[in-house]
């Protein structure tokens, strides 16, 4: 049974309650956040943006589940076609639902629609080193680490070196 499903802006007070519930979880993993982006009227703006750009084909955004009950955001990124025809995962999950397996199973729903209805011959995920917990989600997924990216992203205020996963659609 699916764990995720394409976010509508309907998510929105969901998505919100949840980034002011785990913000303090979230930070470490996350660009610094201005307190504007925790907001109602954002997290709508954010929405609108990624269904724009979901109906260009360009991402996927997709709230991860438990029930009925957004508890996460995954996004397919980047999606690129041509020669490419490849994507980049990023997700979360709150704090109260972490350890449960909904990360994993919500990064298989990804590779699924990925490989599947989109027709990606490629996904790529980058975790920070230290990030073993979010590593493991994409081991049990398949992908592979394939090097490290220094300075790759600036996360909690600070350039951090990032390990460069991979999954191929053939493997």
């Amino acid at each position: 049974m699916p764990v995720t499903r394409v976010a509508t802006v309907d998510d929105a007070p969901a998505v919100t309650a949840l980034l002011q519930a785990n913000r303090e979880a979230l930070a470490p993993w996350e660009p610094t956040r201005e307190d504007a982006w925790f907001t109602l009227e954002n997290q709508r703006t954010v929405l609108e943006t990624s269904l724009a750009a979901y109906a260009q084909g360009a991402m996927v955004p997709l709230v991860i589940l438990d029930g009925d009950e957004v508890i996460g955001r995954l996004n397919l990124n980047g999606i690129t076609r041509g020669a490419l025809q490849s994507a980049a995962i990023g997700y979360w999950v709150s704090s109260a639902h972490q350890g449960r397996g909904f990360a994993t199973r919500a990064v298989a729903d990804a590779v699924a629609l990925a490989f599947g209805d989109l027709g990606l011959h490629r996904l790529q995920a980058e975790t920070l080193l230290h990030n073993t917990a979010s590593q493991q989600v994409l081991l049990r997924n398949g992908f592979r680490p394939f090097g490290v990216a220094p300075s790759y992203l600036k996360i909690a205020g600070s350039w951090q070196d990032h390990v460069l996963f991979h999954l191929l659609a053939t493997e």
